[in-house]
């Protein structure tokens, strides 16, 4: 797509200039206004990139056009009376009694053009509003984006510079020591509430209950959370001096070196001969971290293991490949998910190869209202493949794949970018994974749950809405409505009932057995072309 470069002409209304008194207008295609408060070019950069990316991206097609207007009239959120609105070849920028500026449309497809008018029109508005006028450029980005990605679909959004650093943290780790706090002696200290092992400060010694007066040698009295964070917080390899005491010890000097911290999102432990795992989001290490713990909990039960509960509920989703990489631990070959967009990269699939570590043994997954993206593509995955019972209730349904896009002011924007498959065919967005086993009426008890199935009092109806729901067609909205309502989505995530139900099929393998069988696809998982994880600067994310 070649993107047209055309200054932008704008005329400023009598009106306006005598509200405005000694304001001109600024000459043709010249943004940049020594009464700024932000560096105008900067911002054109900021915003093309960014409207670049959405019509080149986004999962439907868009123009810069459409685009742009949506971000300038998130404007108002700013100030209610900015108006701005196109009529005919004019884009006018209004207050509720004048019209301010008029300006000519560009072209539908010059995105430089279109953000260029955006920063214009958001210069010209300081004409007219105190608070446009006192908004620093990351509340322009803020509105403006906002607005335009509210437009697209409910997950695409924009995070600012700050917002954007925690969610990369979140997602490939930070430099840092390895503790959780909380603040302490009316904010005096901070007290640790958690260590992370391996981390440099379980290797230092730290314990839950110490407190951290200082860091690098400035108090931390005064200080948020944020602030604390924002200290504790550094390249990786750097150097902290900390003030650190214990719940009976004197306070002591102690130096770190920050490591690359990963937040921790898989919980282990045993019970009664198998291994339960809690998987509270899909960050960049979730995968090796079930890997890891699994390899553990076989080498502790040995030929003692009766299966793996992987426990979805409540997870919101996370990386793409992560789920991904989960599934293929239990799944020896054949498709695990395929994806579907605009763009080249946005359609890839993505399969199984053998030789894991999970893949003999017996699996339950567990799911609820609240499981979505990622946790759905593990699941999904597991069942189209007969290598696990899904028992809950139908997870939230949330079908599509983001991009994160890193934009020139160092925020990002996540952006909807194709709709993802599971091995059987049918689209999960709108829809999300049936279990096997629900136990939306979390009145009914286990051994009532687990009785119908041993005496075949549910098999048929599971069965046929099983087929049902895999050759549901996206666009047969009033279909997918009625089959998740045989089911309905809810929170269960301190259910006891999934657990127990779980528990009895693990401990029986014939029941499990037949549970297995109703949710096993009629036909074999479709197959798609067999490729890598997308390649590329940008990370999917399915939140």
């Amino acid at each position: 797509m070649v993107l047209k470069r055309n200054a932008v002409a704008r005329w400023v209304l009598a009106a306006s200039l005598l509200v405005a008194g000694s304001c001109a207008p600024a000459s043709q295609g010249n943004l940049v206004n020594p009464a700024a408060p932000y560096d105008a070019k900067e911002a054109e950069k900021t915003l093309a990139f960014g409207f670049g990316t959405i019509v080149e991206r986004h999962l439907e097609r868009f123009d810069a056009a459409a685009i742009a207007l949506e971000g300038m009239h998130g404007l108002a959120t700013l100030d209610p009376e900015i108006s701005v609105m196109r009529i005919g070849d004019r884009i006018t920028l209004s207050a509720p009694d004048r019209r301010v500026a008029e300006y000519p449309v560009p072209a539908a497809d010059d995105v430089d053009a279109w953000a260029r008018l955006t920063v214009t029109v958001a210069l010209d508005a300081r004409t007219m509003s105190a608070a446009v006028r006192d908004a620093p450029v990351e509340k322009i980005y803020e509105a403006v984006f906002d607005a335009t990605l509210s437009k697209l679909d409910v997950f695409s959004r924009y995070a600012g510079a700050k917002e954007a650093r925690d969610h990369r943290a979140a997602r490939n780790g930070f430099g840092g020591i390895g503790i959780k706090y909380d603040l302490a002696e009316g904010g005096a200290v901070a007290r640790i509430t958690e260590v992370m092992e391996e981390s440099p400060a379980g290797r230092a010694g730290f314990k839950v209950g110490d407190t951290i007066s200082r860091i690098d040698g400035e108090p931390v009295s005064g200080l948020d959370k944020d602030g604390i964070s924002s200290r504790l917080r550094g390249s990786v390899g750097s150097d902290i001096h900390l003030t650190v005491a214990g719940a009976s010890a004197a306070a002591r000097q102690v130096t770190l070196h920050r490591a690359l911290i990963v937040p921790e999102t898989v919980t282990a432990s045993i019970h009664d001969g198998y291994a339960e795992f809690k998987i509270s989001n899909f960050n960049q290490r979730t995968a090796s971290s079930l890997a890891t713990q699994l390899k553990a909990a076989r080498t502790q039960l040995g030929a003692a293991i009766k299966g793996v509960v992987l426990d979805l509920r409540g997870n919101p989703g996370g990386l793409l490949d992560q789920a991904v990489q989960a599934a293929d631990l239990f799944i020896a070959d054949g498709p695990i998910v395929w994806t579907k967009g605009r763009h080249p990269l946005a359609s890839q699939s993505y399969e199984a190869r053998r030789g894991d570590i999970g893949e003999d043994l017996p699996v339950v997954v567990l799911v609820d209202g609240r499981s979505a993206s990622a946790a759905e593509i593990l699941a999904g995955a597991l069942e189209d493949a007969g290598r696990a019972v899904v028992i809950g209730t139908n997870s939230y349904g949330k079908g599509t794949v983001q991009t994160v896009i890193r934009l020139p002011n160092d925020g990002e924007m996540t952006l909807t970018w194709s709709r993802f498959y599971t091995p059987s065919g049918y689209a999960l967005h709108g829809l999300g994974v049936l279990p096997t086993i629900c136990t939306f009426d979390s009145a009914i008890g286990a051994d009532t749950v687990v009785d119908g199935l041993v005496h075949a009092t549910v098999p048929a109806p599971v069965t046929a809405r099983m087929a049902q729901w895999r050759t549901a067609k996206l666009e047969d909205t009033d279909l997918r409505k009625q089959l998740r309502s045989s089911c309905p989505a809810a929170r269960h995530a301190d259910s006891p009932v999934e657990m127990q139900v779980a528990e009895r099929l693990l401990g029986d393998h014939a029941v499990f057995g037949q549970a297995l069988a109703l949710s096993a696809p009629s036909e074999p998982p479709v197959a798609g072309k067999k490729a890598p994880v997308a390649a590329g600067t940008a990370q999917q994310v399915l939140h």
